[in-house]
């Protein structure tokens, strides 16, 4: 009795794969139990007989020759793992099987020990996670035409659309907008690829396979295709960018890595409770900007009607006069809230600029005056301009106005009573250049960073004074409109100076 023996009997018999020792011709001369079970097969029905008998009837012609040649140079290899390899149990049914091949000497002689596995588990998961990945393209796919019909591209495909990339190619194929978690991974980022062209992101065997594929999409396809790079799998999703006109200048192409779709749906399914909690925020928001601000407007519009119906009080010309500022004054903010609370139209583009020419010192005066029963005690506004009270300028009125009201509501609300709020006024070519200095509290350097990029953003320091956080976004949005920009310089418990700037206004 050989003990070492008995234990490697013991090993093989009771294995759980299946085990077959064969001879170099090859015929099987060792099954183990798990093998016979596999293949519906006794073991005397086995041994001796060729281990193509294991094998799909079509395939074994290929396999004598594929096992001719592994005897010419044997090593230890995985079949399987990458490829579909089938096996044909005894009544005739086929199935998925993992091989794994060796070779050893017993007595002198060359035997190949093939470890046989039943992959038949794994294939159907494999076949439910293609379903899977089909239902996230389809997902995706419904996603991109949701978000190039409410023209929400850049910021949104990029907030909703872990381990991917989005990309936007001009007609030259040059990168356009590049942006998602998957740059890091390839070792690439939005600076260095926009106006690059596309095949800096791919190797030489698919640079020709993607120009073929995208150049569809010019043509007004959209198309859906899977590629793989040097390690992982993606699917991607094409649709064209159509202009104003009608015409495909850009083309829309979304990357998505499914090499571990599972990883994907939970990713997914994070950024989906992320969208439902902002819009959640949005819908608390909404309710209470109008809890809060409708109805005393509504109110002091009514008191200024009633006003007017008492023509004995003395002086009623100038109370006439001040009451149709306070309705004019509350009708502009009552504008001002509406796109306060349809901030979405601002960022679809559905605002309509409305030009006009005006004296722009007069229209700051106006600003400063509909400021000052607003204002904390003894606190003035002192006002520098560089222009003519004659001098005109032609843009929309109202957008310029509700800027500065904005802009002079924030200085006054963070400063102490008695303290000045300045607006100087310069020009130079085209341009004009205004700008509101307070006294206040200023923003925490660390902070300020965030102060035109965060939505509903508000320093730390400001805990105790009421405000939503939206002012200085709508401001930034109202100026976009009119091509111009806004920038500030802050020192916290010193004070802010914004200044806003529009080009081509001068007459």
């Amino acid at each position: 009795m050989d003990p070492e023996k008995d234990i490697y009997e013991v090993l093989f018999e009771n294995a759980g794969q299946g085990m077959i020792v064969c001879n170099k011709s090859g015929s099987m001369e060792i099954v183990n139990p798990s093998l016979c079970n596999m293949f519906g097969y006794t073991k005397e029905e086995l041994v001796g007989q060729q281990v193509e008998m294991l094998i799909p009837t079509n395939l074994r012609k290929a396999h004598h020759q594929h096992r001719e040649d592994y005897n010419q140079a044997p090593v230890e290899r995985r079949m399987g793992g990458s490829m579909d390899l089938l096996g044909q149990r005894k009544d005739g049914t086929v199935f998925s099987v993992e091989v794994g091949l060796n070779h050893c000497m017993i007595k002198d002689e060359f035997k190949v020990v093939a470890i046989v596995t039943d992959i038949t588990e794994r294939v159907q998961a494999q076949n439910r996670m293609k379903e899977l990945n089909q239902e996230l393209e389809d997902k995706v796919m419904q996603r991109t035409h949701e978000l190039e019909k409410s023209q929400k591209l850049y910021n949104l495909i990029a907030r909703n659309f872990p381990r991917g990339i989005i990309n936007v190619f001009d007609q030259d194929m040059n990168y356009v907008f590049a942006e998602g978690q998957e740059l890091d991974k390839v070792g690439l980022s939005s600076e260095n690829l926009i106006g690059k062209n596309f095949k800096i992101r791919y190797n030489k065997e698919l640079q020709d396979e993607m120009q073929d594929r995208l150049s569809i999409v010019f043509k007004g396809a959209g198309i859906s295709f899977e590629y793989k790079d040097d390690h992982d799998f993606y699917v991607v999703n094409a649709v064209p960018l159509r202009s104003g006109t009608g015409e495909i200048e850009q083309i829309l192409v979304i990357e998505k890595n499914i090499t571990d779709s599972k990883l994907a749906e939970q990713e997914m399914q994070k950024n989906l409770n992320k969208e439902r909690e902002l819009n959640e925020l949005k819908s608390r928001f909404v309710s209470m900007a109008s809890h809060e601000f409708r109805t005393p407007l509504s109110t002091i519009l009514s008191s200024a009607t009633l006003a007017e119906k008492y023509p004995e009080t003395e002086q009623q010309e100038n109370r006439v006069k001040h009451l149709n500022r306070i309705k004019s004054s509350v009708k502009n903010l009552t504008s001002i809230l509406n796109d306060f609370l349809s901030i979405d139209k601002l960022e679809d583009g559905k605002v309509e600029i409305k030009p006009s020419v005006f004296k722009l010192n007069e229209l700051l005066r106006e600003a400063m005056e509909e400021m000052e029963p607003y204002l904390k005690t003894e606190q003035v506004i002192r006002f520098d301009s560089a222009m003519g009270d004659q001098e005109e300028v032609e843009s929309d009125r109202n957008v310029i106005k509700n800027s500065i009201i904005n802009l002079l509501s924030n200085a006054s609300k963070y400063s102490d009573a008695g303290k000045e709020i300045g607006i100087q006024l310069e020009k130079d070519n085209q341009s004009v250049q205004i700008s509101i200095t307070d006294q206040g509290i200023g923003i925490p350097k660390s902070e300020q960073d965030k102060l035109f990029t965060s939505r509903f953003f508000r320093a730390g320091n400001v805990t105790n004074i009421e405000g939503t956080g939206l002012g200085l976004t709508i401001v930034k949005k109202y100026l976009s409109l009119l091509n111009g920009n806004i920038n500030f310089v802050s020192e916290e418990n010193k004070g802010t100076t914004f200044t806003i700037e529009i080009p081509n206004i001068l007459l």
